[in-house]
């Protein structure tokens, strides 16, 4: 196709970017602060420093209009709680006495204080801070931040576009706060936020800002009528103020379904929506409404939320449409590029073909310039990037590292009877019981423990040669029969041993798996300063030899207490890799669990009465349209039981979930026929305790009584009385005790000091029901 030039040029633009700078200096800053190690002003100068770099490198690449105000010290949500004002009474006095400590207080909590609850940023594996709210909350606007990073990009003479949250998915993602009335509605309390935006939309249009980009991307998921109606109203309002810059409102993730007549109709200047393959839709919508006639269309056409190279003859032919739609289109990433790593070219252990077929955030920016340019100029001079594009693409369709025969032979031949368990439920808890001949109350961990400096230092010495595999074997025995040591000492009933050689929890096993790609400098944000390397999966997937066998076997010859196997099950594989494009994703997780069901037979073979098999993203793979979710469900919970229906009736399967709102797939929950599920509590109130209850779950669960995303030691008495809220949801034969979710990023003094405490409360609960 040839796409005839716009009547304005296309601008190339972003939502956001990586924040950890090329060797996530952002990190080695904050957690210095927090240490005692960087000053104050250090660690802001380091901050500006790297927005910088980043606005210098989008526009060096051709980026017409970079985005402010995306850059975090911690979490977006949790800025724009600082921007309105909406400070937690537990946290106002250390806010008041400085503002960094009290920021950090409510993202990680003191001793004293406990943080904001935190959970996942829609179907994303990046994790926000929940605003809490109440009818008696005041808002007041403080637009430092916003203000200041505005003029930061003005004055190395870039054209800048402030990014906020908007009011709507603000109030939408917040929660009633402590003590409030759990049927508070936050939206309600729109009509007090709006007069606060329209301060902060002063502020910058007074700091030079000629646009402000609102994220709502709250409004791609099922809406009902009043909510709707109030993001109308909300629009309406700030479209209709005179002392504002213009309006850019941003949707992403999704297609915007009934929002989109809503929001075509305000009185704002701009939309910017997302048109990859998982929002299609909305090309067809806004046809429908009859497009943004004299408005701005910011067209999402690149996706950014996966690595690969976008085929970008297919994204000229949509955004050839779109002209036609709108008075002016530009072109973007569906979503900030926060989502994916900074830069593909500093991997330098894929083969060079390979890492032709992969987009990181640079490359990303270079395809929404390309597009740009193939827009406004016409295909012609972009004809060089659309023939290496079309070879690439085609590199990758024919490449034998995408089809193995065996593997979908062996997918293919799967039946309903390999996703059952031999007996049911009920017959197979007594097995269980008796075989493990656990206390009532049982405690236990989620499996990892402290990955100290010492255990990073002894891979980093295996991969320079400068130990041998002998000597790094030794150094994980060593910490696994401390591990254990420690366990049984403290009177865990339930051990494991700590998981001391895994680098992470999905890396680890695709390493280990063919069809997985692993980058070295592929660090993604999770939350605060935990990054992650997501693994690529360009492939189809075997398991060639065991990947766990050796470390639980030898976990299990040091005690007589059960010891866990630990695997990561194949849902949550594919929601922290970045998945391949090119076949459904319920094919690929098959490929996953039939690997990882060889996995589960070899462990019980080697004598593992108890496996775990977590699946902290299955909520968060959730499709946020309830329509699509049964399909989802269908295969996510096939995969799991595929998974660990091989076992005998008296081993026991655990699965693990955290930080999610579980209440939209208890249902999911209870069709995993796991026997024992834990998960996150502490922050949320024992909520999941309740939802399970409602449900009429009836297997056996561990809401968390201890909050590890927080360094703060709970007490013997918090963990007991969040265990008593348990116990009146969930009978104690069938409540277990045990943290929120692995203890890796946590320190050994706070460790000891908090399981300590947890068993004790055990104790005391137990006392207490004899």
């Amino acid at each position: 196709m040839t796409a005839q030039p716009a009547a304005a040029a296309a601008r190339a633009t972003v939502y956001g970017y990586p924040r950890q700078g090329p060797d996530r200096e952002l990190k080695k800053a904050v957690e210095g602060y927090w240490k005692g190690r960087v000053t104050a002003d250090a660690l802001r100068e380091t901050a500006a420093e790297l927005r910088r770099a980043n606005w210098r490198q989008l526009a060096d690449a051709g980026v017409h209009e970079v985005p402010t105000g995306d850059f975090s010290y911690y979490d977006q949500v949790l800025d724009t709680s600082v921007m309105v004002g909406a400070i937690p009474g537990r946290h106002r006095a250390a806010v008041g006495a400085d503002a960094l400590d009290g920021y950090f207080a409510m993202a990680r909590g003191t001793q004293d204080v406990a943080p904001l609850e935190m959970t996942k940023w829609f179907d994303t594996n990046y994790h926000y801070l929940v605003p809490e709210l109440g009818p008696d909350t005041v808002f007041t606007a403080d637009s430092t931040k916003q203000v200041t990073e505005l003029k930061e990009a003005l004055a190395l003479g870039l054209s800048a576009r402030p990014v906020l949250v908007g009011p709507v998915t603000y109030l939408l993602l917040a929660k009633p706060a402590p003590g409030v009335a759990a049927d508070f509605e936050p939206l309600t309390l729109l009509d007090r936020l709006l007069p606060v935006y329209a301060e902060v939309l002063a502020d910058l249009r007074a700091a030079g800002a000629e646009w402000v980009q609102l994220d709502e991307p709250a409004l791609v998921q099922d809406r009902t009528p009043a909510e709707l109606n109030a993001a109308g109203r909300a629009y309406r309002d700030l479209g209709g103020l005179t002392d504002r810059p213009q309006l850019l409102v941003a949707s992403y993730f999704d297609r915007l379904g009934d929002a989109l007549p809503v929001l075509a109709k305000a009185p704002v200047e701009g939309l910017a929506l997302d048109f990859t393959d998982s929002a299609a839709a909305n090309l067809d919508a806004l046809a429908a409404v009859g497009g943004l006639p004299g408005k701005r269309l910011v067209a999402g056409v690149v996706n950014g939320r996966n690595i690969w190279i976008n085929d970008l003859e297919k994204s000229l032919s949509t955004l050839g449409t779109l002209l036609g739609l709108a008075g002016q289109v530009d072109v973007a990433a569906s979503c900030s590029l926060l989502h994916v790593p900074l830069d593909a070219a500093a991997e330098r252990d894929i083969d060079p073909q390979i890492l032709r077929w992969l987009a990181f955030a640079r490359q990303k920016t270079a395809e929404i310039v390309t597009l740009a340019r193939g827009l406004s100029e016409g295909t012609g001079a972009v004809a060089a990037e659309l023939a290496a594009n079309r070879a690439d693409l085609a590199s990758r369709a024919r490449s034998p590292i995408t089809r193995d025969p065996a593997v979908r032979e062996r997918a293919a031949a799967v039946t309903d009877a390999d996703g059952r368990r031999s007996q049911p439920y009920a017959e197979r808890t007594a097995a269980q019981r008796a075989h493990l001949g656990l206390p009532l109350l049982p405690t236990t961990t989620i499996g990892s423990f402290p990955q100290t400096t010492e255990l990073r230092t002894a891979r980093a010495d295996l991969r320079a040669g400068r130990i041998d595999t002998a000597g790094y074997e030794q150094r994980i025995e060593n910490e696994i029969r401390d591990v254990l040591a420690f366990q049984e000492k403290a009177g865990i009933d339930v051990l494991v041993h700590g998981e001391p050689e895994r680098n992470d929890m999905v890396q680890y096993f695709a390493e280990q798996l063919t069809g997985y790609l692993a980058t070295q400098h592929g660090w993604v944000q999770s939350y605060g300063t935990r990054y992650v390397r997501p693994p690529v999966l360009a492939g189809d997937i075997s398991r060639p030899h065991p990947m766990t066998v050796r470390w639980t076997a030898y976990a299990n010859s040091l005690t007589e207490r059960p010891v866990k196997g630990m695997l990561t099950g194949p849902v949550t594989m594919l929601a922290w890799s970045f998945v391949r494009d090119d076949q459904p994703l319920g094919d690929t997780a098959r490929q996953v669990a039939l690997a990882l069901r060889d996995e589960v037979g070899d462990l019980e073979a080697a004598g593992t009465s108890v496996i775990q098999v977590d699946e902290p993203a299955l909520r968060e793979t959730l499709p946020l349209r309830a329509a699509d979710r049964p399909a989802y469900l269908d295969w996510a919970t096939e995969a799991f039981r595929l998974t660990t229906a091989g076992v005998r009736p008296d081993t026991q399967i655990h699965t693990h979930m955290c930080y999610a709102e579980f209440g939209d797939i208890v249902q999911a929950i209870d069709d995993l026929d796991a026997d024992v599920i834990s998960l996150e509590a502490a922050r949320s109130h024992m909520q999941v305790a309740r939802e399970l209850a409602a449900h009429g779950y009836p297997r056996e669960a561990g809401p968390g009584v201890y909050d590890i995303h927080s360094p703060r030691v709970p007490s013997t008495e918090e963990a007991a009385a969040l265990l008593r809220e348990g116990l009146e949801a969930i009978p104690a034969e069938r409540l277990w005790v045990n943290p929120d979710c692995g203890l890796k990023t946590r320190a050994w003094p706070e460790t000891r000091a908090s399981l300590e405490n947890l068993v004790a409360a055990a104790r005391t609960v137990r006392a207490e029901l004899a």
